[in-house]
């Protein structure tokens, strides 16, 4: 079997067997194609060597790809290598005595209240656009959503009269998330002056944002209103659709919610990843610790 038919059914195990997201699906081919075409004259998966797989990192490395995206690469072509094995299409996995290497943990970035309530006020609801970006971003914060969630909410997963709504996640995994009342609130208003005049007469979408033609709006055009939005808030990182919902995390564990609530609102299948959030929230402990404690 080619290479190239490897990868093909490699990525149809992922969606398969796996149920990867689109997303993850999409970087996985791109780094595969990458790969092919570093090879050049792509060999039978039988004739891969560990010294392709090292030189292509190292190559990698020279075009100034770096950190989780070198990391990511490598897991892909480990993942890819193993499944070759695995379905007899090569005679050994020659990814195995290569080791992932550690990776330093960043801290999530985020607003303070006050900044995120500044934020929240910015989109002016005198128009359809801004009645429309205004929900979402009381939307986003107040659910943590994943920006590729929220563009994709369709009218029939969100209640607003029970308070919650549906998503599916990463892994094709769906979950229940409340929404407060106060984005519920400003989505009725969305809903009642604005999204029938973005639509029109004549059209129609199941989904509950949709862009000024009418159509399901992208998460690319979402960011850069956002990113255009944020830029009078006067922070030192960029805001993007995932500072929110770092926000919404740890607002939430700095108020006192339980660690494994916030891990089922935010769809982490691994508390360890909701668990970042709780070394943020001791900054912010400690912080205010110092600024009001006598011998602080």
């Amino acid at each position: 079997m080619s290479l190239d038919a490897a990868i093909d059914r490699y990525l149809s195990y992922l969606v398969v067997e796996k149920g990867l997201s689109k997303n993850t699906i999409e970087a996985y081919s791109r780094d595969l194609q990458s790969f092919q075409r570093f090879l050049k004259k792509p060999p039978d998966p039988k004739a891969l060597r560990q010294s392709d797989i090292l030189e292509y990192l190292i190559w990698r490395k020279k075009q100034g790809v770096k950190g989780i995206s070198l990391y990511r690469a490598l897991v892909c072509l480990r993942g890819f290598c193993g499944f070759c094995y695995r379905e007899g299409l090569a005679l050994g996995d020659v990814t195995a005595t290569i080791d992932l290497p550690k990776l330093k943990r960043k801290l999530p970035v985020f607003l303070s209240t006050y900044q995120t309530a500044r934020l929240l006020s910015l989109p002016r609801p005198k128009n359809p656009i801004g009645l429309r970006d205004r929900a979402m971003l009381e939307l986003l914060y107040a659910t943590g959503l994943r920006v590729s969630e929220l563009v994709g909410l369709r009218l029939d997963q969100i209640d607003l009269n029970e308070g919650f709504l549906r998503t599916m996640g990463k892994g094709s995994k769906e979950r229940v998330v409340p929404v407060g009342e106060q984005a519920r609130e400003v989505v009725r208003l969305y809903l009642r002056d604005g999204r029938g005049c973005l639509l029109g007469k004549k059209r129609e979408s199941r989904y509950l944002f949709v862009s000024r033609l009418g159509e399901k709006l992208t998460r690319q055009a979402f960011w850069v209103g956002l990113r255009n939005q944020a830029r009078g808030l006067g922070v030192r990182f960029s805001v993007s659709p995932h500072v929110l919902r770092h926000s919404f995390a740890t607002h939430l564990l700095e108020g006192g919610a339980d660690l494994r609530a916030v891990q089922e609102m935010l769809g982490h299948a691994d508390i360890s990843t909701t668990q970042i959030y709780t070394h943020v929230s001791r900054k912010h402990l400690i912080a205010v610790h110092e600024k009001f404690h006598p011998r602080g």
